[in-house]
């Protein structure tokens, strides 16, 4: 008998069950994985409170981590049992001591990646690799606006946007993650909680504003996102950490200047497992020639996996946070 995280019913961390439970037998192209490390991520927090509704309940979760095979399906052909893997995508249930996925969604993980550094990287990393490389494709030389850069999305695409050459506009909200930001590569902050972000980009740029924004936070970020950004440029909304951006209306993107806006997701991306394992190899590379850290800051038992959510939501962590089956 396994254990996992689940969750009976929406609502706050208190819902969270720390519960045995049997794993399945894999599928003709499925693979179970005996997890090693566990990625702690803002998502998992839509899928409890009920912002994004799981497909039923009780509902595992989490839908990231890096392990071994223990079990493959019939018909898996890219992996065997003993082989290091990782994982950033669904289905959800990676809170668990064992977890069955498709084979489409597994990469594999090379020797000298750490297990602990693939779960606090493989969703936020493959994100900033989209962000960053394809939805809008940094050459170096640009100047963006990038908000809460000391997270754990930020502060990979603070070293990222460093190493292409780019100059990285970061948002935070104390002087300590400005630091944190600045030191993972960020050129300038803005410390929303005193600084009037649209003002300051303006003043950085030089009244030119930015080619592009990349907004993470959602609903309270989403008005100061389109003053920030330059004529027909284009405003990324990629997450929803302080609520979903509604009520849109189309006559402001006109207002603004023509502005172009996207809402992307990892999974439209890495539609394919060839798409998936390229993105990830790029990834482990920047990783392996140091250009890019992984920064596991905290590391909780899978016990407590609610208090670990509860301090990820209250915006007490930076970096990445890993639970530990």
């Amino acid at each position: 008998m396994a254990k996992r995280i689940q969750f009976r019913a929406h609502g706050g961390p208190e819902v969270l069950e720390y519960v045995d439970y049997q794993p399945a037998e894999p599928g003709p192209k499925e693979v179970r994985v005996t997890n090693k490390a566990i990625g702690l991520n803002f998502i998992d927090t839509y899928y409890r409170s009920g912002l994004y509704p799981p497909p039923s309940l009780p509902s595992g979760v989490g839908s990231e981590g890096a392990g071994v095979v223990e079990a493959v399906g019939s018909d898996v052909t890219r992996f065997k049992i003993g082989d290091r893997v990782a994982y950033g995508s669904g289905p959800l249930g990676a809170y668990s001591d064992v977890h069955v996925l498709p084979e489409a969604n597994l990469v594999k993980l090379p020797d000298a990646i750490s297990f602990e550094q693939a779960a606090g990287v493989m969703l936020k990393g493959l994100t900033v690799q989209y962000l960053l490389r394809q939805t809008y494709e940094l050459k170096g030389g640009e100047t963006i606006l990038f908000h809460a850069a000391a997270g754990g999305v930020g502060s990979l695409a603070c070293q990222w946007a460093r190493a292409l050459g780019v100059k990285l506009i970061g948002t935070v909200s104390s002087a300590e993650k400005a630091a944190l930001a600045k030191a993972n590569g960020a050129w300038a902050t803005i410390d929303y909680s005193h600084e009037n972000v649209a003002q300051r980009v303006l003043e950085l740029t030089d009244g030119k504003k930015v080619p592009v924004v990349y907004d993470g936070v959602g609903k309270d970020t989403w008005l100061t996102s389109l003053d920030s950004v330059a004529p027909r440029g284009l405003v990324v909304s990629f997450g929803n950490a302080s609520g979903a951006v509604d009520g849109v209306n189309l006559g402001i993107l006109a207002g603004k200047g023509s502005l172009y806006v996207t809402r992307p997701t990892l999974g439209t991306y890495a539609n394919n497992a060839e798409n998936l394992q390229r993105m990830a190899d790029e990834l482990f590379e920047m990783i392996i020639s140091g250009k890019l850290t992984v920064d596991i800051s905290q590391r909780y038992p899978l016990a407590d996996a609610a208090k670990a959510q509860t301090e990820l939501s209250a915006r007490r962590t930076t970096g990445s946070v890993v639970l530990l089956p």
